[in-house]
């Protein structure tokens, strides 16, 4: 792993990189600049976010997750993409890179101009019907959540989570959103804690990484477990591994660059050389 100052590890970074094709990988870290916040970054608090199980399980669950959900969305659907949502749209219009296998929820890759985008996570700006499998979009359904629950959206000092919601501590009168359709559940389609990543979605991921000559990592410290099995997949094909984050990784001793900064301004940088 190189261990040389930021500008020599980028200018090194470019010149593995140089006419390869790409695939990208990111993590939460690429959206702090948009004012969402990481996971396991430096600061971030201690999380339990709540599993799948729990949501199924009870009602109140579900009224504290929507709850929460609904002003977590809100915020997110504010954000904007930021220089490094940028740089991976220009990678991909200038065919550096084959695509962006993300692990976020945020939707700023595709608001960005990215079109080849893997969210192995899901997707917070829409929902699924756990009963008929039936999709709503978000901005509508928070406006019918919006209708249900006025009082909700008076107090503006909610936390901000990085899954997409918000700590809501008195839901009691909370109104959950049902299916239109047949009256079923409704979950965000994102992955929960407790959940699988969809077989299609990594299959889809994968074969970004096995149809690239290299890989970069950007604002993911690896924990995730689809994460490292896409950067162990990279390894098997012995192609060069450039990692961006803040703080270590699990990938760090393999990767053949680790820089050591923000993910946002990194990319800036390094698709200015390599586009030169």
């Amino acid at each position: 792993m190189n261990t040389l100052p930021i500008s020599n590890e980028i200018d090194r970074a470019a010149e593995l990189l140089q006419g390869k094709v790409i695939s990208v990988l990111t993590g939460a870290g690429i959206s702090t600049d948009s004012g969402i916040p990481d996971y396991r970054g430096e600061g971030a608090a201690v999380r339990n976010p709540m599993t799948f199980q729990q949501f199924q399980s009870s009602p109140d669950f579900r009224k504290r997750y929507w709850a929460g959900s609904h002003l977590g969305w809100k915020r997110f659907a504010s954000s904007t993409p930021n220089e490094g949502h940028d740089a991976l749209a220009e990678f991909e219009r200038r065919g550096i890179s084959n695509g962006i296998v993300t692990q976020n929820v945020d939707g700023l890759h595709l608001r960005a101009g990215s079109n080849r985008v893997v969210d192995v996570h899901g997707s917070i700006d829409r929902a699924r019907c756990l009963r008929c499998g039936q999709y709503f979009a978000r901005t509508p359904l928070a406006a019918r959540i919006s209708e249900l629950n006025p009082w909700l959206e008076e107090d503006d000092s909610h936390t901000l989570n990085p899954d997409g919601d918000a700590d809501v501590h008195n839901v009691d009168d909370f109104v959950i959103p049902e299916c239109t359709v047949c009256g079923g559940v409704l979950k965000p389609d994102v992955v929960f804690f407790g959940e699988f990543v969809p077989t299609r979605k990594f299959q889809l991921g994968a074969s970004l990484v096995d149809q690239s000559d290299a890989m970069i990592v950007a604002g993911s410290s690896l924990v995730v477990n689809s994460g490292i099995r896409l950067v162990e997949r990279a390894m098997r094909k012995k192609i060069p591994l450039v990692i961006i984050n803040r703080g270590a990784t699990k990938a760090d001793k393999r990767a053949d660059v680790k820089i050591d900064g923000g993910a946002s301004a990194v990319l800036g940088e390094l698709v200015e050389r390599l586009a030169a």
